[in-house]
């Protein structure tokens, strides 16, 4: 088994906890590419969604760290009050963490993640330069369009807007937050729960919506390139709608790949998919290799 270290960072003046993965055949000096791995919307560290594909590059030979955003799991800062731009924030502290490890080359370390953790990776790759390359599972570019394609009748649609109204006035006239439940934000078909981490945040801040209603990585994929891009979607995708990565697609730059598949769903690496990472596999050995 791969050796494990419990480590922990700042960012902006908050502690986050994290976990870095060896690989076995790491020797005493030897320098290695790493990755990155976020989670997603209010999950933590201990998700499969992070254990998972951590697991899998170690094996592969990377060097990976797992960690907990502001707010979620064992992280310094307001538990559940997820700010979009702040987790850009923490992705780059982590990214900068990892990066000055004696056993990372430093100018060889990507980002991975999940879900609303695959936006910010994004997101965070499009305006910070040293995320040497990025990979982005049921992913998302737009929120406003992400959301319309969750609250598809127009009365979920009203419902969803008028929270967002609600919240804003709420935190104008009292200084306090409305709280959401976790699936009025992002619905998730009650099948699929059982991939959400312990101790995973049930209840938000109407900002938490709000920052993610106005966060567009769309904008800003398309500065990644040269650095290489992977984008891995369900073709039908019960939590995130499929055409988010493919306008992401669109709107980046060489060299990016975009893999939809039919076998799977929102919960890609969760689900041990062979397909997806017989994908990542090759993506890696063409893109961003071990050696």
């Amino acid at each position: 088994m791969a050796r494990e270290e419990a480590i922990s960072f700042t960012s902006h003046g908050l502690t986050l906890p994290g976990i870095i993965h060896f690989p076995d055949d790491l020797r005493a000096g030897e320098k290695r590419p790493g990755f990155v791995v976020l989670h997603g919307f209010g999950s933590n560290k201990s998700s499969q969604s992070c254990i998972q594909p951590c697991n899998f590059l170690t094996d592969l030979g990377y060097v990976t760290m797992r960690f907990d955003m502001r707010g979620c799991g064992d992280a310094q800062g307001e538990f559940g009050r997820i700010i979009c731009l702040e987790q850009v924030e923490d992705t780059k502290a982590a990214h900068a963490y990892l990066a000055s490890r004696s056993e990372v080359e430093e100018a060889r370390v990507g980002a991975l993640g999940s879900s609303f953790g695959a936006a910010v990776s994004v997101y965070t790759a499009g305006v910070y330069e040293p995320i040497s390359a990025v990979v982005s599972s049921g992913g998302w570019g737009n929120g406003e369009r992400k959301f319309r394609g969750q609250h598809t009748t127009a009365e979920a649609w009203v419902k969803f807007t008028s929270m967002l109204v609600e919240g804003r006035r709420m935190r104008e006239e009292t200084g306090k937050s409305l709280m959401v439940p976790r699936y009025d934000i992002v619905p998730i078909p009650k099948h699929l729960r059982t991939n959400l981490a312990s101790n995973a945040v049930e209840m938000f801040p109407s900002e938490t919506a709000q920052s993610m209603f106005d966060f567009c990585a769309d904008d800003v994929v398309g500065n990644i390139s040269p650095r290489p891009l992977l984008l891995l979607h369900a073709s039908v995708d019960s939590v995130t709608p499929t055409e988010q990565s493919i306008e992401l697609f669109k709107r980046a730059g060489q060299p990016t790949d975009l893999h939809l598949t039919a076998d799977t769903d929102h919960f890609m690496f969760a689900d041990k998919n062979v397909r997806v990472r017989q994908i990542l596999t090759g993506w890696l050995e063409e893109c961003f290799p071990v050696r």
